[in-house]
């Protein structure tokens, strides 16, 4: 066992320092033509470079090809000067924004883009806006977490050509420039086109294969995680008091539909409380012919509502008429010849018959049945009210803007004196 342990350990020590000298030898390659710069350096770190090299299957060159390339990329887009004044409308809508963390201490990003965004913005403005709110995720990220959940809110888009444009550019720039940040997207509520669309298009995108699309329809069932509110157990109109009309307000007595009971003030009685029918003629019961009686007697079988009584109770009757025959069975006249009687062959064993293909069809699911589990935790942060102070509360300076830096006391006496004027 010790050897085992010993050779494991030696093993894993030298693919870290394998992997260490790729990372040392990417690096040189991108210091050779000039030095990277502080945030260059800053961004080029021994993590970063291991996700470049892990998308580029550990090959060098193609590694600090794709490097040089995305930090031209960022320094082209404006990364490092990204402030949230930039996007205070987006923000204020809600279009993007970063609703949580899963269990995973995974942040998820929820973009709620609408179909004339790009009427009005530019594809330049939109991709500024998706590299702020991965920025942002990003910054959130603890040191043991590497990867994101991105959900694509597409309800609000009727024309599935316009979405797709979106959604492609946004895949295309999370899988070029942010390679291995991506754990899963998902697309819900999609026009319905988009499906044909996107089997003709996935094939040339790389994020395709951990990209899902669900339907909020098949979540209905699933409860509000936030706005969930308590139900009562049972709930009847016939036993809520709101609902019957009183002649007059009693004290320590209460009546429904049907039956009413008051509570008497002697606390020495045997009988603290008496059950008594109410005036209505069409819910009495029992014989109510005799005058003399008066109204009908109450037993443990009438005075509870069916719904209420015992499956003994509700079935009295019926058993009282069927427990004894009316008419008396016929007796046995004649032996019957056993031997004469065909019994049914027990079949064959065949393997179409055999309960293992029943469990199979059990353990392998659909398609759409797993991406509906997989969506399942997630659904809580889609169905979340978005809130813009706690958004802005996770961006760090200088993704922040201005806006961070003011207290919230004066932000929020600030928000009081325009509400007033």
């Amino acid at each position: 066992m010790g050897n085992k342990d010993n050779s494991s350990s030696t093993s894993a020590q030298s693919q870290m320092q394998i992997q260490k000298n790729k990372v040392d030898a990417v690096l040189q390659l991108l210091r050779k033509p000039s030095p990277l710069t502080l945030k260059q350096e800053k961004f080029c770190n021994e993590a970063c470079v291991a996700r470049f090299l892990k998308a580029k299957g550990d090959n060098v060159k193609k590694t600090a090809k794709q490097l040089r390339a995305t930090l031209s990329w960022r320094e082209n887009l404006g990364v490092d000067h990204l402030i949230a004044d930039e996007f205070s409308g987006e923000i204020a809508d809600g279009m993007a924004y970063v609703a949580g963390h899963d269990d995973r201490s995974r942040p998820v990003v929820i973009f709620r883009i609408k179909q004339d965004y790009l009427k009005f913005r530019s594809q330049k403005q939109f991709t500024r806006l998706l590299v702020f709110t991965l920025e942002v995720a990003i910054q959130t990220m603890a040191k043991s977490v590497e990867q994101l959940i991105v959900l694509f809110d597409a309800s609000f888009f009727r024309s599935a050509s316009g979405f797709m444009n979106i959604l492609v550019a946004a895949l295309k720039t999370i899988g070029e420039h942010y390679p291995g940040r991506l754990h899963k997207a998902f697309v819900i509520d999609p026009p319905s086109l988009f499906p044909y669309l996107w089997k003709g298009v996935k094939a040339f995108i790389e994020l395709s294969s951990i990209t899902l699309m669900v339907s909020s329809l098949d979540f209905d069932d699933f409860p509000d995680f936030n706005n969930f509110t308590p139900y009562p157990r049972a709930a009847s109109l016939r036993f809520n008091p709101s609902s019957v009309p009183t002649k007059g307000a009693k004290v320590g007595s209460c009546s429904s539909s049907r039956f009413s009971f008051t509570v008497a003030h002697h606390f020495d009685s045997l009988k603290p409380w008496y059950l008594t029918l109410t005036d209505k003629p069409s819910f009495k019961v029992g014989p109510t012919s005799t005058p003399v009686l008066g109204p009908a007697l109450i037993s443990p079988v009438n005075a509870r509502s069916y719904s209420f009584a015992s499956p003994t109770a509700r079935n009295m009757n019926t058993l009282r008429k069927n427990f004894f025959p009316s008419t008396p069975l016929p007796q046995k006249t004649q032996v019957m010849d056993h031997s004469g009687i065909n019994h049914p062959r027990t079949p064959k064993p065949s393997f179409l018959h055999s309960p293992a293909l029943f469990f199979k069809k059990e353990c392998h699911l659909s398609k759409t049945e797993k991406c509906r589990e997989s969506f399942i935790p997630f659904l809580r942060f889609y169905r979340r009210p978005y809130d813009e102070m706690i958004y802005r509360s996770k961006m760090k300076p200088p993704l922040g803007g201005l806006i961070s830096i003011v207290s919230p006391q004066i932000r929020r006496r600030h928000m009081s004196v325009s509400q007033r004027y």
